[in-house]
């Protein structure tokens, strides 16, 4: 488990490391705003430790271990909690997304990580050099841009995903293409897992939008208001995407109806082709004894021709009626 915290305020910043949670206490920067964050979530004791001295509510704690949370937004007497999904690129293909759990105190923010590795370092670039608004807001400020770095990944899955999708339709009319059916569904369960985190984000971005606390100052309304259009646009995104791969399966199982139509219509012909030859050879077969055909001399010959003849007939009317 590891811990690392970045104090700043107008005048400057730091940023330090920590291995227990007493070390990572004795910096924390009470004229300014602290940002503490937590990376794995293996070490219940010091994560009570740390619950313990914010005052942050065990059924909170049970929340931040459970890392089967939907993202939720809950007020409490001194602090806010927020949870929601956050793309992992470390992660293998199954657990892509991880919970990312924030704390908002008034000067203090928070956050714990299922798993190590993030996309918070350009966050943490922009405060030790103090470029953009953060270190001139508050802790609300920071955490929105946290919760905006988040919903940012969600766009690089799902141009991934649009890059993937773009090639099934080239790939749709390929009879041939015995790979794309097993491609399809792994694109389509990233989509579902995707819906399953933006979904209720926007539910929880409404109440946090909604929500008259002190720790939320009115500022932050603009930007909360654009944060929760960016999560409208993903789920559109997400929307858009599946009804793409709706239309690329009904293109791939028209092309499949095709070739299995065309595929049927040559059995068919060739089925119709010798049913007469078939009934020729079953009659020229039969064991009478009184047959003057089995008496000529030519008459082998003579029933290949008219066989022959029935054959290329029946061939040349096909295609008059262009059915071959």
């Amino acid at each position: 488990m590891r811990f690392s915290i970045i104090g700043y305020d107008s005048m400057g910043a730091w940023q330090k490391n920590a291995d227990a949670v007493a070390e990572l206490l004795a910096y924390r920067n009470p004229a300014g705003v602290t940002w503490i964050n937590v990376d794995g979530l293996e070490d219940m004791a010091a994560i009570n430790k740390l619950a313990e001295v914010y005052r942050i509510h065990p059924l909170t704690v049970e929340d931040i271990r459970d890392v089967g949370q939907r993202p939720k937004v809950e007020e409490f007497e001194t602090y806010l909690f927020i949870t929601f999904k956050a793309v992992n690129r470390e992660c293998n293909e199954e657990q892509r997304f991880e919970q990312i759990s924030i704390i908002l105190t008034e000067n203090t923010v928070i956050t714990f990580q299922e798993f190590p590795g993030d996309s918070f370092d350009p966050i943490r670039r922009r405060i030790l050099s103090n470029a953009g608004k953060i270190r001139k807001l508050g802790a609300d400020y920071l955490a929105y841009v946290l919760m905006d770095a988040i919903v940012d990944g969600y766009y690089l899955i799902l141009d991934e995903l649009t890059g993937t999708i773009d090639e099934f339709e080239e790939r749709a009319l390929d009879e041939n293409d015995e790979a794309l059916m097993p491609d399809f569904q792994k694109v389509k369960q990233s989509l579902i897992r995707v819906k399953r985190v933006v979904s209720p984000l926007r539910e929880s971005l409404v109440v946090l939008m909604h929500l008259e606390s002190p720790l939320v100052k009115p500022e932050l309304e603009p930007f909360l208001k654009d944060l929760h259009d960016n999560v409208m646009q993903t789920a559109e995104t997400v929307e858009n995407c599946r009804e793409l791969l709706a239309g690329i399966m009904e293109i791939n199982l028209a092309t499949m109806s095709t070739r299995m139509n065309k595929v049927m219509k040559m059995l068919t012909i060739i089925s119709t082709i010798f049913i007469p030859l078939t009934f020729i050879v079953g009659v020229y077969g039969m064991n009478f004894r009184f047959m003057p055909e089995l008496e000529w001399r030519y008459a082998y010959f003579i029933v290949w021709g008219v066989m022959a003849v029935i054959a290329i007939g029946m061939i040349l009317l096909f295609k008059r009626r262009r059915w071959l």
